[in-house]
């Protein structure tokens, strides 16, 4: 397959810069030759002054009075109005850190910018004066800094300017005769981009996240000059930049540091701890030993620039290799903005340019942060997983107390959005709309991923000591929110189906009800997540006795007269028929409780409902993935080809990122690769299905280190449609029953590390 992202020209603006970064360091290159701009960013630079207070006084009378408004006087819309009462403070917003602006006076001929995402490295080459340049940036996981190299075919040929600068208030200095560095904070105060006031962004001494950024040359041959906070470079035969930076966040739970110095001395400790002969190698191998696990070959690779292939797909051409590459791309960008020990990739990965981005670059829970972390277990990424734990973690501790706040309940809960404070609570301040603020089980739905990471690699020491607590936590909280209703049915109230109203027969716009299908889904996955983990783990606690006593007591699943599974507990009218979130389905994907094979009625009721969101045929970016992964499950190859084919035409701009207008969000590029996985490899079940949606439009290919649930890595080929080679490899003993694409299943035993061909059972 293509690895390699390409064009002949550098991007017009930051969208169409390329992305590199390591979790913490991020940056986009511009790939400009006289005047080019890289913008960085470091995952903790986030505005704020640490941990905000809930001030809520009233929660549980107001938690009373929304129960009475809908149990007793079935009223949805003042049911919803009360619910803002609950509303805590606004998240802060995710910051841009500061550019590296290199100046040079290089024209430029026979140009090529590009991304290889084998490699992690963005390359420019360019001929300027008869002399060939050829240019390097990546970011290093092992040695946290980023590089940027610059070569020429001739000695002496490299003239260069190259400074810091910020949008933040900075000081510069000059740290040594071939070192400057900025030193600055984060502003302490920030209103939200979608609220107005007469100063939005406020920066005071000794509050917000402090931050310092460190640059060293290293040039062979030439002159090298320091001086405030730039590097002049003339005469060199080559040149290497190396870019350090550091912050004074110390946790979500405690105060930054107020002194930037400090952060300042951090970074340039990173870069005096750098060998410079060995530091791109060890990028190499770190970035190409996680990336070369997985891989996606679809027909015959194409040699031409990205922009122009996306053209061609538009005007109706079919390149399936540009579809494995978008599958490639996204494990990059996980790679490139989740990593351990970092903050999880957030709304737009590591990567913003905008001191008030869009939705604050925020975590958004009801959907966006959960859709980042789809493809990481199934495509190999395992390690990256690792920061979404510890930001659960932090939200579990947080959510304490906002549960115990607003609801009076034990355990612990999360609303709609998070940042890096970890703000739990339904936010607004009262004045925003409860469909974009309360979802009271969106902690519940990111849980559901620890489970699945267990599933995808067993192991009992994480399941005992970081999921199993977070999950029982969550349970603890749901059976605390479960009243009886006059039916004898356990009710979760106040419930959502997120970011979408009903329409009342006031012709009211509401969003508070009794359970909607989402909670019921997210509810019963939950319950059945902490009982599987008891019994791994050899446990039978109380809770998972009041579990069973509650799980037969929630409402039915609920179908239409006209077969469509209902998104609310009566079938009012939907404000969007075509809606972007397709929460209602979640029992089919992400959950994994309707199946057609086992389900048939909850699945013809999903086919249904899924018929009415798609019928405009005009999804977003994210809501791409969304649909394709559902189409897979219901085995609808086609449909779900269509949408691949729709994303790369309409939706993916010239780089790959999805974008609509001045709007990045990266969930579209890592959810897509998700959403592909489930056309190649199915696990859900108790059967492991291989090519169980492979489209019609993809004949010929092969992928490699797809994983199934049980500890299971599969390499697999087909030609003309038809599977050709099928391997498996253990990392756990056990017995697994694998089907292939004619949907018969046998079983096999396999020992730990056994590699077995199972070509000739899969009828290849």
């Amino acid at each position: 397959m293509s690895h390699e992202l390409w064009f002949r020209t550098p991007a017009a603006d930051w969208f169409g810069a390329l992305p590199v970064g390591n979790g913490h360091l991020g940056a986009k290159v511009f790939g400009r030759v006289s005047d080019e701009r890289i913008a960085l960013n470091l995952d903790d630079v986030w505005s704020g002054d640490g941990p905000r207070t809930l001030e809520v006084l009233d929660g549980p009378q107001v938690l009373a009075d929304v129960r009475r408004l809908l149990l007793e006087e079935g009223d949805q819309l003042a049911a919803t109005e009360r619910t803002r009462a609950l509303q805590g403070p606004l998240v802060e917003s995710y910051q841009p850190l500061g550019d590296l602006l290199i100046t040079s006076g290089d024209t430029a001929e026979n140009y090529r910018r590009s991304l290889d995402l084998r490699t992690g490295i963005v390359s420019i080459d360019y001929t300027s004066a008869g002399v060939r340049y050829h240019r390097e940036t990546y970011v290093s996981t092992p040695d946290q800094v980023m590089v940027w190299t610059l070569t020429a075919d001739a000695p002496g040929a490299v003239d260069v300017r190259v400074a810091l600068s910020s949008e933040h208030p900075v000081e510069d200095s000059v740290v040594d005769a071939t070192t400057v560095a900025v030193a600055g904070r984060a502003p302490s105060d920030l209103t939200i981009e979608y609220r107005t006031s007469p100063d939005p962004i406020q920066y005071r001494e000794g509050h917000g996240i402090g931050f310092g950024v460190v640059l060293r040359a290293f040039a062979t041959g030439g002159i090298v000059q320091t001086s405030g906070p730039g590097i002049t470079v003339e005469g060199a035969d080559s040149l290497t930049l190396v870019l350090s930076a550091a912050s004074t966040f110390a946790g979500w739970s405690v105060k930054p540091g107020a002194d930037p110095s400090i952060a300042l001395a951090d970074a340039v400790r990173l870069v005096d701890a750098v060998a410079l002969d060995k530091v791109r190698q060890r990028h190499l191998d770190d970035h190409t030993t996680l990336y070369d696990r997985a891989e996606l070959a679809l027909g015959t690779p194409v040699d031409l620039p990205t922009d122009e292939r996306i053209r061609a797909v538009g005007a109706g051409g079919n390149d399936p290799d540009l579809a494995a590459l978008v599958f490639g791309f996204g494990r990059y960008l996980l790679m490139a903005s989740s990593r351990p020990g970092t903050q999880a990739a957030n709304l737009q990965g590591i990567w913003n340019q905008d001191r008030r981005p869009m939705w604050a670059s925020d975590w958004t829970n009801n959907i966006n942060t959960q859709m980042n972390y789809w493809l990481a277990d199934v495509t190999g990424l395992r390690e990256c997983f690792e920061p979404l734990v510890g930001l659960l973690e932090g939200l579990a501790e947080s959510g304490a107390e906002t549960a115990r706040i607003l609801y009076d309940a034990p355990g612990w809960v999360s609303h709609h959005n998070s940042d890096i404070w970890r703000a739990s609570w339904p936010v607004g301040e009262g004045g925003d709309d409860p469909v974009w603020a309360m979802a009271a089980t969106c902690g519940i739905w990111l849980s559901a991923h620890l489970m699945e990471h267990y599933r995808f690699h067993p192991d009992l020491e994480y399941l005992r000591d970081r999921a199993y607590p977070v999950l029982a936590g969550a349970a603890e909280f749901a059976l605390a929110m479960l009243v009886e209703d006059r039916d004898g049915r356990l009710q979760f109230i106040p419930s959502t189906a997120p970011e979408h109203h009903f329409i009342l027969p006031s012709g009211a716009k509401a969003s508070v009800d009794l359970t909607t299908t989402y909670d019921l889904w997210v509810l019963r996955e939950l319950f059945g997540n902490v009982l599987e983990a008891e019994e791994a783990l050899g446990l039978s606690t109380d809770l998972a006795s009041r579990i069973r006593n509650a799980v037969g007591r929630l409402p039915e699943v609920p179908i239409a007269t006209d077969g469509r599974l209902m998104e609310w507990p009566t079938d009012w009218e939907p404000s969007e028929p075509d809606h972007r979130h397709q929460s209602h389905l979640y029992g089919l994907y992400p959950g994994a409780e309707i199946d057609p094979a086992r389900t048939a009625d909850w699945a013809a009721a999903a086919r249904a409902s899924l018929a009415v969101r798609t019928s405009t045929g005009d999804p977003g970016g994210w809501t791409s993935a969304w649909w394709i992964a559902l189409w897979a499950r219901l085995g609808e190859s086609e449909k779900a080809a269509w949408v691949v084919r729709n994303y790369l035409s309409k939706l993916a701009s010239e780089n790959l990122l999805y974008r609509t207008g001045d709007i990045f969000q990266i969930d579209a590029n890592l959810g897509m690769t998700g959403g592909m996985a489930e056309l190649l490899i199915q696990s859900h079940t108790d059967v492991i299905r291989l090519l169980p949606a492979l489209p019609a439009e993809w004949p010929d290919g092969s992928y490699h280190g797809l994983r199934a649930r049980g500890g299971l890595s599969f390499d697999v080929t087909w030609s003309a449609g038809t599977l050709t080679t099928a391997t498996v490899t253990a990392d756990h003993a056990g017995t697994f029953a694998i089907s292939g694409p004619n949907g018969q299943a046998f079983s096999v035993s396999l020992e730990a590390g056994e590699t077995r061909d199972l070509t000739s059972e899969l009828g290849g």
